[in-house]
């Protein structure tokens, strides 16, 4: 009676891994539809091999290898990380990054202009309306530069 329940157990297993397994792939034929859940011939016949390699003892990331190797890497569901799919998997992070950069550049140039600061320390200040017409005159920003095409090359080189 033990050797039918450790055999029974030992199916459940094979049976669980292979299903796990057959969630992570991608149906040839269908191509929306992991292979556990299509019901097209190829997704049957991979089902059965991928039982096969189970019951025979390789590991998950041998199946997996085997697949991609026989049907491509478009085949699995999670594609590897090389060089090819780096810019597509770093492309969300970098576009984040750079508006979290951006962001972050103008709220800091906000908080430091001199202007804003000074011109905020004069409000409140008694003054006569020729000391606050010099002043506002000495505080305000000038206008910004018209931009051209390598205006932004000679902000950067400090020019």
């Amino acid at each position: 009676m033990g050797s039918e329940e450790d055999a029974l157990r030992k199916a459940q297993l094979v049976e669980e891994r292979a299903r796990n397994i057959s969630h992570n792939v991608r149906c040839t034929e269908c191509g929306s539809q992991s292979i556990e859940e299509s019901g097209a011939d190829v997704a049957i016949l991979l089902r059965k091999l991928i039982r096969d390699e189970v019951r025979s003892g390789k590991s998950d990331k041998d199946i997996y290898n085997k697949l991609q190797e026989e049907f491509g890497e478009s085949v699995l569901y999670t594609p590897k990380f090389d060089m090819q799919t780096a810019a597509l998997w770093l492309s969300p992070v970098i576009f984040g990054a750079s508006i979290v950069g951006i962001w972050a550049y103008k709220r800091h140039r906000q908080k430091t202009n001199v202007h804003i600061m000074a011109l905020d320390l004069i409000r409140g200040v008694p003054l006569t309306p020729t000391e606050r017409e010099t002043m506002l005159d000495l505080l305000t920003p000038p206008p910004p530069e018209r931009a051209t095409p390598f205006s932004w090359w000679r902000k950067w080189r400090g020019g």
